[in-house]
């Protein structure tokens, strides 16, 4: 049958099993949604109050449901609004389709009205990115674009549209979504080695990244860790991958790792990287890192092999199909004074906070950990508010901590938050914020009201850009430049100007309180939780400096 080119994008999604979209209308855009709006019952389109949060709605969505999130925009200032929310899913690997409007083939090139090229813009940061000319390549290119984000590593596509392919017409044949195959490149030679340098090795230590949760290997990762009997960090990405009550895990790794984590990084005979990419977080000063062990670098993506780290060996393929492989093949250990070691390590330098009677940030995270069972989904902001709800709240599964982690985005947390719910509407979701984050993305309080979405922001609020002062306070002499936030407004009030809850906390003993009142609510709501502006996010390794070199 004959379509316009719009209604073969809405098909096109239909035939994904597309069943909710974020974005904002405009002018390029206009047939797209006009289709749309004779589908609105098949698909449910989500206005946010900025293009930017739609793409963190879409990234969230994602990162929740395991889905692609899927995000509309006109051309021009619409398509760049969401290149930040772009960049962060590419940098943390979460599959997300933006279809863009574009002007008119006729005027492209002649910076025409709300014209940019935005597939010039954005190549960087996306898997691949299309500009489409002619309807007749409209659908296979969108089909194109959902394999794509889903296959290998996950990432963003961008389809920018011309908005006269929206309005032609061609034909048009559904087709069933090509299954997505998990592969594993290794060599039988190379897992062979792998094997045998597991088998022989006396202190394994296992770094744990976000690519165990896109590969949906979490349960390979326990087995594994239990038959080899080795202690589990995570990256930021990695949270929730292993779970955090397991009497394994060491905490995170790296910057704001655990004494544990790093100690045993520098003290481990084989470090095996499971879906990590070693970032600069977590190996700080390089020669300095793992100087004791041989490295086993587990990745679906060749790329990251020895790009920050030499690796001994490389097993390239999907995680989950590899570590099925190793839990197969591995001998079990039943060495014990490693395990021991690393015991003694979590007892004596345990994550801790002043017990002074004053409100802390890691209390907070600790009751909303308590209250909700540890089985909220958790979004953040970039900063402190990241480093506290990482540390402090205990993740039993993945897609549970959905955080900003490669570009570190401010304002990426409420958007999240909306995606997430509307992913999840069984579970709880807390976006866990600082008040500079929140004032980015606080308009989104809009979109939470209008639709009835329960997300709770749980506002760490110190008055200050906290992470960059707590930067200037241990290596810049304190100078504190352009970090205080000594001005309106008042979020209690902000939340009741939006027709949200706020609630606002300054001591301990209101902090279960608000949070049951959040929870039994069942409308959006904002806790203000006023706490001091020289709070830390400990441990900390100085950058550059090797990562057993911690402050706390």
């Amino acid at each position: 049958m004959k379509l316009t080119g719009a209604e073969i994008i809405i098909e096109c999604l239909k035939e994904q099993g597309v069943k909710e979209v974020f974005g904002y209308p405009g002018g390029a855009a206009l047939n797209i949604y006009d289709a749309l709006y004779k589908h609105q019952n098949e698909i449910k389109h989500y206005l946010t109050s900025h293009e930017q949060h739609a793409s963190h709605a879409a990234d969230g969505y994602a990162r929740a449901s395991g889905k692609v999130g899927v995000v509309f925009t006109t051309s021009g200032p619409g398509a760049t609004n969401i290149v930040t929310g772009i960049a962060t899913a590419y940098m943390d690997s979460v599959p997300v389709v933006a279809i863009t409007g574009q002007v008119p083939t006729n005027l492209l090139g002649k910076d025409s009205f709300q014209e940019v090229d935005i597939t010039g813009i954005t190549m960087p940061i996306t898997k691949h990115n299309f500009i489409v000319k002619d309807v007749n390549v409209l659908a296979d290119t969108i089909r194109r674009a959902f394999e794509i984000a889903q296959s290998g590593r996950p990432g963003p596509v961008l389809v920018d549209v011309c908005k006269d392919v929206t309005a032609a017409y061609a034909e048009y044949e559904k087709k069933e979504p090509k299954k997505i195959k998990k592969k594993v490149f290794a060599t039988q030679e190379e897992i062979e080695k792998a094997i045998e340098l597991i088998n022989s090795s006396q202190r394994p230590f296992i770094c744990s990244g976000g690519g165990v949760i896109s590969s949906e290997a979490s349960e390979e990762l326990i087995q594994f860790a239990e038959k080899i009997n080795a202690p589990v960090a995570t990256t930021l990405m990695g949270v929730g991958g292993f779970p955090s009550t397991h009497p394994n895990y060491t905490g995170l790794v790296g910057m704001h790792g655990s004494r544990a984590s790093n100690y045993a990084v520098s003290h481990c005979d084989l470090l095996i990287a499971v879906g990590a990419r070693f970032s600069d977080r977590v190996i700080s000063k390089v020669d300095r890192f793992a100087p004791n062990a041989k490295i086993i670098h587990i990745d679906i993506d060749p790329a990251e092999i020895d790009k920050n780290v030499s690796t001994d060996i490389a097993l390239i393929g999907d995680v989950k199909q590899i570590l099925k492989i190793l839990v197969e093949n591995v001998q079990k250990k039943t060495i014990t004074d490693w395990i021991e070691m690393i015991y003694e390590w979590k007892k004596n330098y345990p994550l801790s906070y002043p017990q002074d009677g004053k409100l802390h940030p890691q209390y907070v995270v600790e009751r909303i950990s308590a209250l909700t069972n540890n089985d909220a989904i958790i979004t953040t902001e970039v900063g402190q508010n990241q480093i506290w709800a990482a540390q402090f709240y205990k993740y039993q599964r993945p897609r549970q901590f959905i955080s900003s982690g490669g570009l570190g985005t401010m304002g990426y947390g409420l958007g999240a938050a909306i995606g997430a719910k509307i992913a999840r509407p069984d579970k709880v979701v807390i976006d866990i914020a600082g008040d500079g984050s929140f004032r980015m993305n606080c308009g989104e309080l809009a979109t939470a009201v209008h639709y009835n979405i329960p997300v709770i922001v749980a506002l760490l609020n110190n008055g200050v850009l906290g992470m960059v002062r707590q930067w200037q306070d241990l290596f810049y002499g304190k100078r504190f430049s352009q970090t205080t936030l000594d001005r309106p407004p008042d979020f209690v009030k902000l939340a009741d100007a939006y027709g949200a809850l706020g609630i606002r906390v300054t001591s301990p003993d209101e902090v279960d309180g608000a949070i049951l009142k959040a929870l039994e609510a069942g409308r959006p709501t904002v806790i203000d939780f006023v706490i001091d502006k020289d709070e830390k996010a400990l441990p900390i390794v100085p950058p550059g400096a090797p990562i057993d070199e911690i402050i706390d």
